[in-house]
């Protein structure tokens, strides 16, 4: 009997419906020339997940396995082929096949965690050199691209990614996104608007970000810190002293606000917050915050376990679906992982796909347990006959 291989069970997270409607959707495969996205997919999947460094490693390692395509539904691929297709093949595809994958984990989250708590931020990826600085060069400190995200953190599963020039703020990506009522969002002072926290409040949303030192607020009334721990220094009630802050804009923000100052024993200046939380105490804000230090590590496993800071090709686009495909695999394993159950960390999930992608698990179980019982059967016997 049939039993699929551990790459086979990370790529049941796409259904293949799913996959070819898009395909459709955005013509993708019109000059395919038997060269499907299908296999481009899989085979820049597989080296997401092996750690190629390069499209010959890829090709060699993919390619050696070779009786393992039927049943992925793909095809042996030469690395000019792959090369092509990642420059030319519109990264379209693969940014809606990462969102409503994206859509996807957060609805499983949903289902299981009634508070749900969002943590923004973005990631460089610097690019530079030949090649990279026909396209990335855009006069930022750092050329290259910025990956924005933004991580449900009880689950620790991306809900939202976007890729964007590295000159372009976070908050004008995160003007973008879609706000849940209910949840809270936990960012920092990148995405300072108070139009944009405006926009928070009157979706019933809950936010708690770090102030700006030169804030222009107003006291309303000291709320009590007794019982709290000691680095709770205040917490307020607090109001916009300006409706026009300057510039010509005009600050819709006329709700209160509450500020909690927290003291850091490793800084000289103690942690302001503000947030448009009365329910929490003044602990659980400045916990709430703590936990921002979350997506930190989560870019950082990204960049250490999937390949996005070298890349098997130099255009734009090649660039893009590269990135998409690492975000697409990272919520791969992350299903994978809670299909198969077994406790393992999501580093031990990956390290396992990454040295044995085309084992059958269940095939080789069984295999085992079929020689043990054998083992006791004889041992039982021998011991019968003396």
């Amino acid at each position: 009997m049939y039993t699929n291989t551990r790459f086979g069970e990370l790529m049941k997270g796409i259904p293949r419906g799913m996959f070819e409607r898009l395909v459709k959707k955005h013509q993708a495969d019109k000059y395919s020339k038997g060269f499907r996205c299908w296999d481009q997919f899989a085979t820049m999947l597989y080296g997401q997940m092996t750690g190629s460094q390069s499209l010959r490693e890829l090709e060699l390692s993919f390619n050696s396995h070779e009786g393992h395509h039927y049943h992925l539904g793909t095809r042996a691929v030469r690395r000019s082929t792959l090369a092509d297709a990642n420059n030319k093949r519109d990264v379209a595809l693969y940014e809606s096949l990462c969102q409503q994958l994206l859509q996807r984990a957060r609805g499983q989250v949903k289902s299981q965690v009634t508070n749900m708590l969002y943590l923004l931020d973005s990631t460089p990826v610097p690019l530079k050199g030949l090649g990279y600085d026909d396209w990335a060069a855009n006069g930022h400190r750092t050329p290259g691209l910025k990956v924005h995200m933004i991580l449900e953190a009880n689950q620790y599963v991306p809900t939202y990614a976007g890729i964007t020039p590295s000159n372009i703020n976070d908050i004008d990506d995160a003007r973008q996104m879609e706000i849940e009522s209910g949840a809270t969002y936990v960012f920092d002072k990148g995405y300072y608007d108070y139009n944009w926290w405006h926009r928070i409040n009157e979706e019933e949303a809950l936010f708690v970000t770090r102030a700006k030192h030169n804030a222009a607020l107003n006291l309303v009334n000291s709320l009590s810190i007794e019982g709290c721990a000691d680095h709770i220094l205040s917490d307020e009630a607090v109001r916009f002293k300006y409706r026009r802050p300057g510039g010509g804009r005009i600050n819709q923000y006329r709700a209160a606000l509450r500020r909690v100052i927290v003291h850091r024993e490793d800084h000289d200046t103690p942690l302001v917050l503000l947030t448009n939380d009365f329910v929490r105490t003044a602990e659980e804000i400045a916990a709430l915050y703590k936990q921002r230090w979350q997506i930190e590590l989560f870019f950082k496993w990204l960049k250490q376990n999937l390949k996005i800071k070298r890349f098997l090709g130099r255009s734009e686009n090649a660039v893009k679906t590269q990135i998409y495909i690492a975000i697409i695999a990272y919520v791969l394993l992350w299903l994978y992982r809670k299909a198969e159950g077994t406790g393992r960390s999501l580093t031990d999930c990956a390290r396992l796909l990454a040295s044995a992608a085309f084992q059958r698990p269940r095939s080789e179980y069984s295999i085992w347990k079929r020689r043990q019982q054998q083992r006791e059967e004889l041992l039982a016997l021998q011991g019968n006959l003396i």
